[in-house]
């Protein structure tokens, strides 16, 4: 196993030599840490976990945990490292996430529960097939931000609930197109009352901070009636007994779909629905800082669920690398995260569904609700 993590690491090593020159002195390798190689990682690795301590404000309980999370930390910097090298055209280094482990950071922090073979018997049931939109005059660049149906960058904190920041996030711009008016909705109504369970899977349902998808939250609601808002409902980011208050509905949907697996079809369906739910792999987002994501390796196993809200032609990369086309995606971890709370990934013909970021997108329509 050592072998082959070696030989992919050499591969594309390899490759971004060729394609922009990337050597131990590329400022993309020192952006992570300044120097090229393993020893000066420990050397400064003390030094930039005090920095990162006082800045993200961690604390741990004793010695012995500041020393734990101090040998993660240490790991993640040479994690870093080979994420840059493996994806040069965005750029990595040390995040507010860097003193968890691959494991602790997946079991915290994502939370799409089901897999593409269980979204697509989904087609059958209560999620349809979106029909064929036509492509043809679809703008080279466009932004939900720059419309007003995106609402502001929220934290789930340590709680695995990003299925429901997805869900919510495509209501609230679905409910603004069909009212005029953007309402933050509530994530913490689906955490502590949604409990819809996929038909052909028993044991996969929608559970709160043990996660669930976006397309069984959408038939949560339509049974429920709605969504509160935010206010009304407010985020806590544990698990709880559920309040919901049928009166207090600002948001119904109305129908949801399921969009093929196609770039064409999921850019007109954004911009004919708004805001869309969509699955994607976070492995290289732990350690993310900006640029276009699109790394040679990377899997298509879901297991994060975030917004789309927008696309461009030409994102920016570094020097040497050609500008990219991408999705802008819309996280749920705050705003000291990513680009403000955004990520981007490349799209196009030749990185066709990069990190499986083109194999679960869903669409919502909205209903005004009125209060009784």
């Amino acid at each position: 196993m050592a072998h082959r993590v070696l030989l992919l690491l050499s591969l594309a090593a390899a490759a971004a030599v060729v394609a922009a020159a990337v050597d131990a002195e590329d400022p993309l390798i020192r952006q992570v840490v300044p120097g090229g190689d393993d020893n000066d990682l420990e050397l400064n690795a003390e030094s930039h976990f005090l920095s990162f301590v006082q800045r993200f404000g961690k604390s741990y309980k004793d010695a012995d945990e500041h020393a734990y999370r101090l040998s993660v930390f240490k790991s993640n910097l040479r994690r870093a490292r080979r994420h840059q090298l493996l994806d040069p055209s965005a750029e990595h280094g040390i995040t507010k996430f860097s003193d968890l482990t691959p494991a602790e950071f997946r079991r915290t922090y994502l939370g799409l529960r089901k897999s593409r073979r269980a979204l697509l018997r989904e087609l059958g049931d209560s999620a349809h097939e979106a029909p064929v939109l036509p492509t043809d005059g679809l703008p080279e660049d466009f932004d939900w931000r720059d419309h007003g149906a995106v609402g502001p960058v929220k934290n789930q904190g340590s709680c695995g609930s990003c299925w429901s920041f997805s869900a919510s996030g495509a209501l609230e711009g679905a409910h603004y197109l069909a009212t005029g008016k953007l309402e933050v909705l509530s994530e913490q109504q689906f955490v502590d009352c949604d409990h819809e369970c996929d038909s052909s899977e028993p044991d996969s349902c929608d559970s709160g901070c043990n996660g669930g998808l976006m397309t069984t939250a959408f038939n949560y609601l339509q049974k429920a009636g709605g969504l509160e808002s935010e206010k009304d409902y407010p985020y806590t980011g544990r698990d709880g007994k559920c309040k919901f208050d049928k009166s207090k509905i600002v948001a119904s949907v109305q129908n949801f779909s399921v969009v093929s697996v196609d770039e064409g079809q999921i850019a007109a369906n954004l911009l004919k629905h708004g805001p869309l739910a969509i699955g994607i792999n976070a492995a290289y987002m732990q350690t993310y800082i900006g640029g276009v994501s699109c790394p040679y390796i990377c899997g298509r196993h879901l297991d994060h669920g975030v917004l789309l809200v927008g696309y461009g032609a030409a994102g920016f990369a570094p020097i040497r690398l050609k500008e990219k086309p991408y999705w802008i995606i819309k996280n749920s971890w705050g705003e000291n995260w990513g680009e403000n709370g955004y990520y981007k990934i490349c799209r196009g013909s030749n990185v066709r569904n990069k990190c499986g970021v083109d194999s679960m997108v869903s669409t919502v329509s909205a209903i005004h609700a009125s209060k009784e």
